[in-house]
């Protein structure tokens, strides 16, 4: 097989862009989307998740198109769509599907298709080369070969791009793990790390994040035990802290399309095969209550500061799942929002990042700008966004009207200092 390949990258979005990107540098590359609306803008030299500057895609030799056509010019094929979980948390791979059957059609002897997408364990293997081999009518291991190498990217994050992270590659055979060290070699400079197996790699992607799931877990925990004592979580993680070997985790909203998605893709595999798992799905609920608790918490601090719940304005900063990024997808700001609005509260959302036409298309929530919040009883910063960083006390007293009372989520002002100013505060 010639180690020299067109690539392909299908699914443009918070991953498969940058990797297009880190391709499109060096080789021409295809860019392939199903929405028409992401071609056109990528085309125009817009990236509406914001990661990636006009310049650079100025700058890059990618074709973006949403034709099958332009497909068939590729010989190394890069899988990059969502796998989310449905309503009952179980693995919706339905793209994963999708993306399958767009490169089935494209697919030619001797291409190789590589998934980036989380899975569980024999997703590539059992979903994913059937589809290829039904739509094209080749023979994986024969006429074409498969690998899989986990995805890494961390939305706005400018620090550990695609090219500064170490790629984990797999594949079928020797062979073909060879040429996909090769290529992603070409552009990834923290280098790659074979791993023997497809299985291997799909396992090795999705405990990254089940692990990060549970510590955040642990902390979410203590935080629920110490506010009934009435102790100050982050204090206690501070003082903690101090010792060389304490894993400097902390409690909060846990969302998004990896962190708490991809532990369900594990407890599913291990159910299949006869396992229940205890501690993962134990970590899950906790996280999962934890925007309940907040708005819970919150009322009982607007009750203490001798606010009427019912008909009362609550103002909450921040929407989308982590910090200066424009994603609301997964995020669990809405557990807060659903679990006030029970209560009979009326609730204002502002958000600097989020895009307001997809705040509405999720979760039917209109995005109020800074000058036209109304006077809240409480005011609950979110998201730790660089902006609400960046704001003075005096910013959110402006926001509040009598007896005001803050719910600072992260922990990101000076506790001492807001109480000075007259605010009743809480933290998680």
């Amino acid at each position: 097989m010639k180690a020299n390949r067109t690539i392909s990258v299908i699914g443009l979005g918070y991953v498969g862009l940058p990797v297009a990107m880190a391709f499109g540098k060096v080789c021409k590359t295809i860019g392939f989307d199903i929405n028409p609306v992401r071609i056109h803008e990528l085309k125009n030299l817009h990236d509406r998740t914001g990661e990636i500057s006009q310049k650079d895609l100025q700058d890059a030799n990618i074709l973006f198109s949403d034709s099958i056509e332009a497909l068939v010019k590729a010989d190394f094929h890069i899988v990059a769509v969502p796998t989310p979980v449905d309503a009952a948390n179980q693995p919706d791979l339905s793209l994963m599907k999708k993306a399958s059957e767009t490169v089935g059609k494209a697919l030619k002897k001797g291409d190789i298709v590589v998934f980036e997408s989380t899975v569980y364990p024999g997703a590539t293997e059992e979903v994913c080369v059937p589809v290829l081999e039904r739509i094209s009518g080749l023979r994986c291991g024969i006429d074409f070969k498969v690998g899989y190498s986990p995805e890494r990217i961390n939305p706005g994050d400018k620090e550990h791009t695609f090219p500064n992270i170490i790629k984990v590659v797999s594949a079928l055979d020797a062979e073909t793990l060879e040429i996909i060290a090769q290529v992603y070699g070409s552009v990834v400079t923290a280098g790659v790390y074979r791993v023997k197996s497809i299985k291997i790699a799909e396992a090795a992607k999705v405990i990254e994040n089940t692990q990060r799931d549970l510590n955040i877990a642990l902390m979410n925990e203590l935080a629920l035990i110490f506010d009934r004592m009435g102790i100050d979580t982050n204090e206690v993680l501070d003082a903690a802290g101090t010792k060389w070997n304490f894993l400097k985790f902390k409690p909060g909203l846990v969302g998004g399309h990896c962190i708490g998605v991809d532990p369900y893709y594990l407890t599913h595999k291990a159910e299949q095969i006869g396992y229940i798992p205890q501690v993962i799905l134990a970590g899950r609920r906790i996280n999962n209550g934890m925007g309940k608790f907040v708005a819970q918490r919150a009322v009982k601090e607007m009750i203490q500061a001798g606010h009427h719940i019912l008909g009362s304005t609550v103002t909450l900063l921040g929407l989308t799942y982590k910090e200066d990024c424009p994603d609301v997808r997964n995020t669990r700001v809405v557990d807060i929002i659903t679990e006030l609005l029970d209560y009979g509260v009326n609730v204002q959302v502002h958000d600097p990042h989020a895009d307001p036409a997809d705040a509405m298309y999720e979760y039917g929530i209109s995005l109020i700008s800074v000058d036209q919040l109304k006077p809240a009883a409480a005011v609950i910063v979110a998201v730790a966004h660089q902006l609400y960083r960046d704001w003075p006390v005096i910013n959110l007293l402006r926001l509040l009207g009598r007896n005001p009372v803050l719910i600072d989520v992260k922990g990101i002002y000076n506790k001492a200092e807001a109480e000075s100013a007259g605010m009743r505060v809480w933290r998680l």
